[in-house]
């Protein structure tokens, strides 16, 4: 099969090439996909886990990418949940060959059924980045109707759905970003300029969303009002809330949680922001440097 490899840690997406790999085993629990859309994160290349499998031990042809919508071509021993010839959507293993690929090894359990009516590019643009804004709004803050919410970068691929997911649960969104960004992030109850505005001038709120990190998270916790919560993905925050919650996570897997994404998708409640539709063969470069930045999620069309 096909698949896009990296093999210098230092190298980032420049260093991506493509070349043929073995079609992959499905073992016990596991199916294997037939790619049809897939993305990455850019910093992915510099995880740990990108370079190391489950047991530690290095590894130095890597394939990149952790979101993947396709059709299941192959059931391990034992798989339950899944049926030949699914589509299906959600997360590759952290520690293993990921999407980048014409074919992918993954736990039956990181994905959840596709509808037949919502397009794998769709999927895949909100596989990480709805389960990421999901488990932020829901499990962590526990967002409820009435409440506000600063949601940071709200014009990237997480905070664009973290904003719908937040005015379905009926809470009021402020939206961070630069002044390019006011226009994409509609709706809100009002949106600052990082570049041109004080955070002060928002006043407290009841959850704070980060997916910024640094100065930007640093100066979050004091607007968090008493019992509200602090949300990050980016860092475990350095200044805490003065009476509140403040909580740092690395998303995770989960088949109801893509479930309820899959249904929303389906009926128009959510939608992600998609940038470029690359081929495979581009992936080096619709990554790299030179690539636009800030026009939505990135999807390789591998199929």
């Amino acid at each position: 099969m096909r698949a896009i490899v990296a093999t210098d840690q230092k190298a980032g997406p420049e260093g991506l090439t493509l070349t043929d790999l073995p079609y992959p085993a499905a073992d016990n629990n596991e199916v294997v996909v037939q790619v049809c859309a897939a993305s990455m994160t850019p910093g992915e290349l510099t995880w740990p886990s990108t370079w190391t499998d489950r047991a530690g031990n290095a590894r130095t042809v890597s394939v990149p990418g952790h979101e993947v919508s396709g059709v299941v071509a192959e059931l391990g021993y034992g798989t339950t949940g899944l049926s030949l010839g699914q589509r299906v959507f959600g997360l590759t293993d952290w520690s293993r060959n990921g999407s980048l690929a014409e074919y992918v090894a993954v736990e039956a359990r990181n994905l959840a059924p596709l509808p037949a009516d919502v397009e794998h590019e769709v999927a895949v643009a909100a596989a990480i980045s709805g389960l990421t804004a999901w488990q932020a709004l829901h499990v962590h803050a526990r967002l409820e109707a009435g409440q506000t919410i600063l949601i940071h970068g709200v014009a990237g691929a997480v905070g664009y759905l973290a904003a719908q997911l937040a005015r379905e649960v009926g809470a009021e969104v402020i939206g961070t970003g630069r002044a390019r960004d006011r226009e994409v992030a509609a709706g809100l109850r009002a949106f600052v300029d990082l570049a041109g505005q004080e955070l002060t001038d928002v006043g407290q709120v009841d959850v704070v969303f980060d997916v910024l990190g640094g100065d930007v998270l640093d100066a979050s916790a004091a607007l968090v009002r008493p019992g509200g919560t602090l949300v990050t993905i980016t860092e475990p925050p350095r200044i805490l809330p003065p009476d509140g919650r403040a909580i740092f996570f690395v998303v995770e897997p989960d088949r109801a949680q893509l479930t309820e994404i899959a249904h929303r998708l389906r009926d128009g409640r959510l939608a992600p922001r998609i940038g470029a539709v690359d081929p495979l063969e581009a992936t080096a470069a619709a990554f790299g440097p030179d690539a636009p930045r800030g026009r939505g999620k990135t999807v390789i069309r591998v199929r």
